[in-house]
């Protein structure tokens, strides 16, 4: 029996070693927090998951809140004009329904799941030295904790990372109380609100430990009127402070969120990061090599709501990898293998969301406001963000976004 040690416990690390334990390996999970600890702690991300990921989770029995989720229909895009009034609005409908769970109740239960399962779980934070000691007892380590100094160990890819500076302030808000949205009532989606300029607003339903809620995700340019939360220690002043700018900046979105309310004392979390690629292969002080896996490798601003997707997908590519390479040696080639059969899919969302961090281009703007008036538009670029690949059949180039556009104009026409 192979004996594989996974160093982190977020969604492609569970995923992939609740994925490995099924298939007979001797799993060992190393976590530096318990399961409560993660339970009754601060929020950690903005997930919403798209069809493509929540069926891998499927495909491993996982999917153990998906009846509890609110089931997100649509995805619409709103654009604010120099008044603050909404000037482009609409929604397209996901051909399979995405899911937001809470990662604090789903990063919990899963590693409860792993541990009932007879996996071995060490809770302890682990550091390059410990790795030195298990890369010489363990057939695999995979590394898929994304902060600290395990990180270093990656060296950055800069032909494939375009920014060394965080491209948006992050600011999260988990509330109960959001009112009903008046453009579509009979369903759920996720909203991006931007504002040129300034940033972006998403709002999304999600699942959370006290049940049903709504997240608010500000997304602001570094040093602009959204870039205000460093140092706001207070959840109730963090909370003002969303909901101050939603007023200013998205009013039509905070005539919905006038009587909310945090969901818990954990429920806010403010950050930035560069959205950086890195080199997969981890090489220890002691000649052993240890495998990054999902934001380890390849860390993407949260703008097109793509992490815990990429996480998913990242896990189940390389849970194929793993099973399909049998007894053979996990060396540098099968890495480097390894990565590279996942960044063919990563590749796109990583183009993508540097794209949407930018300034977008006219024809850009032509589409988005297209697709107020032309659904299949609408539809198309909502279910980009479960395939992100198909982006560049009709987003990057002028030539082919006018093509398309004229092909779904034409056809809407007749």
């Amino acid at each position: 029996m192979r004996k594989i040690l996974v160093v982190g416990a977020g969604q492609s690390g569970l995923q992939l070693a609740l994925g490995l334990q099924s298939h007979g390996y001797e799993v060992t999970l190393m976590s530096n927090r318990t399961a409560d600890e993660i339970r009754t702690g601060r929020v950690m991300s903005t997930q919403c998951m798209f069809h493509t990921a929540l069926q891998h989770e499927r495909d491993l029995q996982l999917n153990f809140w998906e009846s509890q989720a609110p089931k997100i229909q649509g995805l619409g895009v709103s654009v604010a004009g120099p008044e603050s009034q909404r000037v482009i609005d609409w929604v397209g409908r996901l051909d399979g329904y995405a899911q937001s769970v809470d990662q604090r109740v789903k990063m919990a239960g899963w590693m409860e799941t792993f541990a009932q399962r007879g996996g071995q779980l060490v809770i302890h934070g682990a550091a390059v030295s410990d790795l030195d000691y298990f890369s010489r007892t363990y057939d695999l380590v995979l590394v898929s904790a994304g902060k600290g100094e395990l990180v270093s160990m990656f060296g950055r890819d800069a032909a494939r990372s375009p920014y060394s500076e965080p491209q948006r302030a992050l600011a999260v808000a988990y509330v109960h109380g959001l009112g009903p949205r008046p453009e579509h009532p009979d369903y759920d989606a996720v909203r991006c609100n931007l504002v040129p300029g300034v940033g972006e607003l998403f709002v999304m339903p999600t699942l959370t430990n006290s049940g049903r809620a709504d997240i608010l995700f500000w997304e602001g340019i570094p040093g602009g009127p959204l870039d205000v939360f460093k140092g706001v220690k207070d959840p109730s002043e963090h909370l003002s402070l969303t909901l101050e700018l939603m007023e200013r900046f998205t009013p039509w979105e905070y005539a919905r969120a006038t009587k909310v309310e945090l969901t818990d004392a954990g429920g806010t979390l403010a950050g930035r990061y560069a959205p950086t690629v890195r080199n997969p292969i981890g090489r220890l002080p002691g000649g052993g090599l240890v495998l990054g896996v999902a934001d380890v490798v390849v860390a993407n601003d949260p703008i097109t709501g793509q992490g815990s997707n990429s996480a998913a997908k990242c896990a189940a590519s390389y849970l194929d990898s793993i099973l399909e390479h049998g007894d053979k040696e996990f060396d540098a080639a099968w890495m480097q293998a390894t990565f590279d059969r996942y960044w063919n899919v990563a590749q796109h969302v990583t183009k993508w969301t540097n794209a949407m961090l930018g300034v977008p281009p006219e024809h850009v703007l032509n589409l988005i406001g297209a697709a107020g008036s032309l659904p299949p538009v609408a539809d198309r670029f909502a279910n980009g963000f479960n395939d992100p690949s198909d982006f560049e059949n009709f987003f990057y180039e002028p030539e082919k976004t006018e093509a398309y556009l004229d092909s779904v104009a034409g056809g809407t026409a007749a």
